[in-house]
Order: structure tokens, then C-alpha cells, then sequence
């Protein structure tokens, strides 16, 4: 099975990520990775160990990572989220304060010098964590197999979700992801552009009646669909976490090219966007593969059907 590390900042969709990554059965989930985000990283680690409950896997660890951007001051997103990040839908569990000595940089290179070209880090929240390893141990990216990154939109310009051009993750933390998307790391770009194409809505959320995560699903999305149907005019969600873990676990879910993808971190109007070079103006070798297009009526039957086996 390919062995992969999750980096969240959990999230109802990061929630949703941790639980479809599991019950595919095709994941070597070597660890679960916290990162400010979403919510307080405080609150991250409390929800990650809630889903954990969830599934039945008590014996999992969160490792916890960055309280904060690397410049900026923190940027959360509530009215999507709620005000515990999963809508309250796990309000009836109680978990333990226990956590691991080690940190999320540390466990991730602790892990890639374990099985080195080996682990796919698959990244749904800020990339914090990540930069930070990378200045702890330079040649993590010759030790890493792939970033899967849930990040930015590339095609869609003047669709992002907090600035007209920026996707959250990557706005979180611009200066995290400029320092990831240049260092040399085999990168998979998976942004708004194919994200918001795996839309779940409420008809699909009732075939998952009967099942051990009907009531999540039902219950966490319930503010993250109002806010959809207030945007967008729609009772659902876009599936952007869960999707990343689909690419890694079928990579022809998506339509890729290569590109050179850069991060403005200077402009107020446009921190965070994500600008691809799609005519090489910049003259600059690609840096990753961009994800341009998606198969979301498959992926979307995917995820129910990998929830669904569990009663």
C-alpha cells in the first residue's frame, strides 16, 4: 500500500479526507500531521483525535504542528466551518489532552529518512508544516516520493474563496507555499480549478443512510451546505480535501499538465494567488503538475461507495 502522511487543519472536508484515506484500505497512513488553518491548531488536534473515535482507530496519533503563519497573523474560516471547525457534529466525544513529544516537522522527516522516495505527503491544510521541515532538513525533497498539495486555482481566475484570485490554504500561509513550490519537491497542484467541480450534495449525503458516518456527514456539512446554498444557490459542498486523497489513490481521476506556478505574497489585493505560467512568459522549467480538469461524477460515486462499506 502506498505510504502517506496527511498534514490537516481539520476541518470538515479534512475530516472527510481522514475518513475516506482509511476506509480505502489502499493507504499506509503512517501518521496524521496538525497545521493552523482552518481552526487554531488547539483545535485542529481535538478535532483530528474526534474523527480518529470516529472511525475506531483510538490508537491513531496527531502530531501537532505550526500555531501560526510564518509572517502573517493567523486566518481562520468559521463561517464555513463553524466555530469548532466541524460544524459540532462531535460535540458527544470527549478526547484525551495526550499527545506525542514529537512535532509535525519532525515526524515528517523522521518518517521519509525512514522509508526514503517512499511516502506521499498529502497536504489539505496550509503548508506550514511543511516549510518548516524543510528548514530543519534541506534535503527533504529528495526524500519525499510526492506533495499532493490541495491548494490555489490556476484557470479559474477571479474565482477564489477568500481573496477574488486566492484559495484559502495557500492564502493562509503564502509565504509557506512560495518556499514549498521552490524548493524541488515532485509537486501534484490540486486547486479550486477541479475541487469545486466534486460537489456533494444533500441526495448524495442519503445514500450514506445506515452507515457508521450518516450522521456525520449529514450533521458536520450542515453549515458548510447553508453556506453554500447562500453563495452559491446550492445544498452541498465541494469535496476539495477529499479529493486530493482521491488523486493519490487514482491518479486518472484528473487531467494534469506540467507548468512553472508561482505565489504573490506582496500585493494585499492578490496575497496568496497562485499564477501559472501557462505560456511560459517567465521562461522558467515547470515546477509541478497542475490538476486542469476532473472526473467528478466518478470520484464523487468513489467516495460514497468507500464510506458506504462501513455499517
Amino acid at each position: 500500500m502506498e505510504k502517506v502522511i496527511i498534514d490537516v487543519d481539520t476541518g470538515i472536508d479534512d475530516a472527510l479526507a481522514i475518513i475516506f484515506a482509511e476506509e480505502s484500505g489502499k493507504l499506509d497512513c503512517l501518521g496524521i500531521t496538525a497545521v493552523n488553518g482552518n481552526v487554531p491548531v488547539d483545535q485542529v488536534m481535538i478535532n483530528t483525535k474526534k474523527v480518529f473515535q470516529l472511525m475506531g482507530k483510538e490508537d491513531w496519533k496527531v502530531y501537532r504542528g505550526a500555531s501560526r503563519p510564518l509572517v502573517r497573523g493567523s486566518h481562520h474560516e468559521y463561517s464555513v466551518h463553524g466555530s469548532d471547525g466541524i460544524g459540532g457534529a462531535l460535540d458527544h466525544i470527549v478526547v484525551s489532552e495526550e499527545e506525542p513529544e514529537l512535532s509535525a516537522p519532525d515526524f515528517i522527516i523522521e518518517q521519509v529518512k525512514k522509508y526514503p522516495g517512499e511516502v506521499t505527503l498529502i497536504m489539505v491544510g496550509p503548508l506550514t508544516n511543511l516549510a518548516l521541515a524543510l528548514n530543519i532538513e534541506p534535503e527533504l525533497p529528495e526524500l519525499v516520493k510526492e506533495v499532493v498539495i490541495m491548494g490555489g486555482l490556476v484557470a479559474k481566475a477571479g474565482y477564489g474563496n477568500t481573496l477574488p484570485t486566492s484559495e484559502f490554504n495557500i492564502f493562509a500561509d503564502a509565504e509557506a507555499a512560495k518556499v514549498v513550490f521552490h524548493a524541488g519537491f515532485r509537486l501534484k497542484l490540486v486547486g479550486l480549478d477541479v475541487t469545486t467541480q466534486t460537489f456533494l450534495t444533500r441526495e448524495h449525503i442519503e445514500k450514506l443512510k445506515g452507515t457508521r458516518y450518516y450522521d456525520f456527514v449529514l450533521k458536520s456539512t450542515e453549515i458548510y451546505r447553508s453556506y453554500s446554498k447562500e453563495t452559491l444557490g446550492m445544498d452541498g459542498c465541494a469535496l476539495h480535501d477529499p479529493l486530493t486523497v482521491g488523486i493519490v489513490l487514482d491518479p486518472t481521476l484528473v487531467k494534469t499538465a506540467s507548468h512553472y506556478v508561482d505565489v504573490e505574497t506582496k500585493s494585499d489585493l492578490s496575497y496568496g494567488q497562485t499564477i501559472c505560467d501557462f505560456r511560459n512568459l517567465l521562461q522558467q522549467q515547470p515546477n509541478m503538475e497542475v490538476c486542469l480538469d476532473v472526473d467528478a461524477e466518478r470520484f464523487v460515486t468513489l467516495f460514497l461507495e468507500t464510506l458506504a462499506k462501513r455499517k
